[in-house]
């Protein structure tokens, strides 16, 4: 099948799904349309003869989209631009120091904890995991994916404070939770000798790195947005950044998304200030909003798809299930603990570590990296528990993330 009829199949379903969404079931758009594919992959699935040609078909593209490219090397830096782009540096500033240990201490803490859990889980249902491949469940499945958690923001109406404190993690833990997967996949495959040393030297090229070549790309788009008064131009110097920095941060190894988060950060909000028009203004926020929409359109189809190629193996499935309050309790913990301690230096309200907890969302990005794991039985385990866990986090925790922040509403405003 040729590229240009997947992509055609795409966009026509996530059309079809979201006009669906739309006019009957009323749900997030994230949420409905993976819920609208989970429900066609899962009839699909039913062993009639009608279904079988069906199945083959759908399986057989869905083969020829590498989820582990597309998502992680094409369209998560579109995304993440344009969450970024909305996201006020002020208020991102006031909550620095709790997104800053959210997005660092508590995934790499809960990576070896869920690792180590894990090895437990799977060792009790009779799974034999290396300890290593259960590290890097946790690594893969402790970030809160921002692209879900900005698809399901959107209708919840949380506090601005919240919000900025939910978005703000989600923006920067996957960066970190990527690099922290790099290491402990260069561990499993034997590929380099691991040392302290080159696991510093590594997060430092990778996160501090990309930081700076972030502020390198958005100010040298600043510069030429503010000489400029077209906003064909303007927009299309958007894109150029998006896709070029990402492309060039990732051939210097350093970590493109975080570079993409801070360019954003600093177009949307220096960059609206003191280098655009209010037309130009205008229409880059309806470009970027369109490009979000279509693109989280087309992710959330191919995520609930996906269940047409994993493996539903019984043990498999109950591994993912009994992950799910494991890897609750663990976010409760990185989460709870750090803001226990800063308690004594800023005011916190009881609801706000609840809310954080559940608003803990898993998404594409794990889905992603799981994928991109060498194949093999281990693979096949740690995608399908991961997928699982990613179903249960969109759907339950993202349907229920509204009542539970309006419980909280009055207390969250800290």
């Amino acid at each position: 099948m040729r590229l240009f009829d997947i992509i055609a199949i795409l966009i026509s379903l996530s059309a079809v799904f979201s006009w669906v969404n739309y006019r009957f079931l009323k749900l997030p758009t994230a949420i409905g349309l993976m819920l609208i594919a989970l429900v066609m992959s899962l009839v699909l699935h039913l062993p009639l003869s009608f279904f079988d040609g069906l199945k083959d078909q759908a399986a057989g593209m869905l083969s020829q989209i590498d989820f582990d490219e597309t998502l992680l090397h094409g369209m998560l830096s579109f995304l993440l631009f344009a969450g970024a782009l909305h996201v006020n540096l002020n208020d991102l500033a006031k909550q620095r120091w709790v997104i800053g240990i959210l997005a660092t201490f508590g995934v790499v803490g809960a990576t070896f904890i869920i690792g180590g859990g894990a090895y437990y889980l799977f060792g009790w249902l009779g799974l034999d995991v290396p300890f290593i491949y259960c590290l890097l469940f946790g690594a893969l499945i402790s970030p809160t994916d921002p692209i879900a958690v900005l698809g399901i923001l959107k209708s919840v109406g949380a506090p601005k404070t919240l919000e900025t404190k939910i978005v703000g993690e989600s923006l920067f833990n996957d960066g970190v939770a990527v690099v922290v997967f790099l290491v402990l996949a260069d561990i499993a495959t034997g590929d380099v000798e691991i040392t302290m040393s080159s696991v510093i030297t590594l997060f430092l090229q990778e996160a501090i790195g990309g930081l700076i070549f972030g502020l390198a790309a958005g100010s040298l788009a600043f510069y030429m947005l503010k000489r400029v008064d077209n906003y064909q131009v303007e927009v299309l110097i958007t894109l150029a950044l998006v896709t070029g920095g990402y492309a060039v941060a990732e051939h210097f190894h350093l970590s493109a998304p975080i570079a993409i988060v801070v360019a954003g950060l600093l177009i949307g909000n220096h960059g609206r200030r003191s280098a655009m028009s209010e037309q130009t203004t205008e229409h880059l926020d309806t470009f970027w909003e369109l490009v979000d929409e279509m693109l989280n359109a087309v992710l959330f189809v191919l995520i609930g798809l996906e269940l047409l190629v994993i493996s539903l193996r019984g043990d498999y499935l109950l591994a993912g299930v009994l992950a799910i309050p494991m890897i609750l309790v663990v976010r409760l913990l990185s989460v709870g603990l750090p803001i226990t301690v800063m308690r004594r230096f800023r005011e916190f309200s009881p609801g706000v570590v609840t809310i954080l907890t559940w608003a803990g969302l898993r998404g594409g990005i794990s889905v992603a990296l799981a994928l991109s794991l060498p194949s093999g039985e281990t693979r096949d385990l740690l995608v399908t528990a991961t997928y699982v866990v990613v179903v249960f986090s969109i759907v339950v925790q993202g349907l229920s993330l509204g009542p539970v922040v309006r419980r909280f509403t009055d207390d969250t405003q800290d």
